[in-house]
């Protein structure tokens, strides 16, 4: 079984706690591309901030971003397509979550850019945010960009308590996952879509099958991408539940997991299943 499709999560995957990608990394999805195996990042971060992967890779691959909701053709960049939540579903997301959480503050990711609720980033993280809109449900721009992710941020809660008080009662509104390491952040997406929903259709596009990619993820919103691969390698450093849904394991971020494995998987007939 070959694989014809490498699929990567980026923080905590293959991005390091430093914000860089290591060289070894770099060059093993170049020779990967070489051999003639499609390359696709998927992340939970928006289009605009992928700029590690511009700087370590150019223009190579798409892109699946914002957990699934949005495709992006980083050799054109362009958008190519979009899933988003309509606003009656985030306002009633809103007022379930607020209920679970009175201090919740709030943020959306749209097509268009950044929406903060004020309150939502720290002052540190403002510094690096160059431009955003102040978030308001019912504006008209919100509606007209469209929003791709939604966002709710807990200072009382763990990641996980946070998405346990409210993921039974938002089943049917969003999906709703985390990923970020440090901070309590719930991600929420339309209802039908996760990273594997995104990455299977994008494989079908090109008329690969699931026994034929390798993914690689660290955190929970990996785990719908890492049970749907044929070969699924979670990274020794990433959490429980992307361990859990993974079929095998990958050393961890900081010793080039991922390249080990792609480079094993280049110079053997199987990849690696240890």
């Amino acid at each position: 079984m070959r694989v014809r499709l490498i699929a990567s999560d980026l923080d905590g995957t293959i991005i390091r706690e430093d914000g860089t990608i290591s060289v070894r990394t770099i060059e093993a999805f170049h020779r990967a591309r070489e051999r003639g195996i499609s390359i696709v990042f998927v992340t939970g971060r928006p289009f605009r901030w992928l700029e590690p992967v511009r700087e370590a890779f150019g223009h190579l691959g798409t892109v699946i971003c914002s957990n699934g909701a949005v495709l992006y053709d980083l050799e054109q960049e362009k958008l190519l397509w979009a899933q988003t939540i309509d606003v009656d579903v985030l306002q009633r997301t809103r007022e379930i979550i607020t209920k679970a959480e009175p201090t919740a503050t709030f943020a959306a990711e749209t097509t268009g850019g950044l929406h903060l609720e004020e309150g939502f980033a720290e002052p540190h993280e403002l510094e690096l945010i160059s431009r955003f809109e102040r978030l308001d449900l019912r504006s008209t721009l919100l509606h007209e960009q469209g929003v791709v992710k939604f966002l709710a941020k807990s200072r009382t809660r763990s990641s996980d308590d946070f998405m346990a008080a409210v993921a039974d009662e938002l089943t049917s509104l969003v999906t709703v996952t985390h990923s970020a390491q440090n901070v309590s952040l719930l991600e929420m997406a339309h209802v039908k879509i996760n990273k594997s929903v995104a990455l299977a259709n994008y494989a079908k596009e090109l008329g690969i099958d699931a026994s034929e990619v390798a993914a690689f993820g660290d955190m929970p919103n990996d785990q719908e991408m890492l049970a749907w691969a044929g070969y699924s390698y979670a990274m020794a450093s990433g959490h429980r539940t992307a361990l859990d849904a993974a079929s095998y394991q990958a050393p961890g971020v900081e010793d080039d997991g991922v390249a080990q494995i792609i480079e094993t998987i280049l110079d053997s007939p199987e990849p690696p299943v240890s």
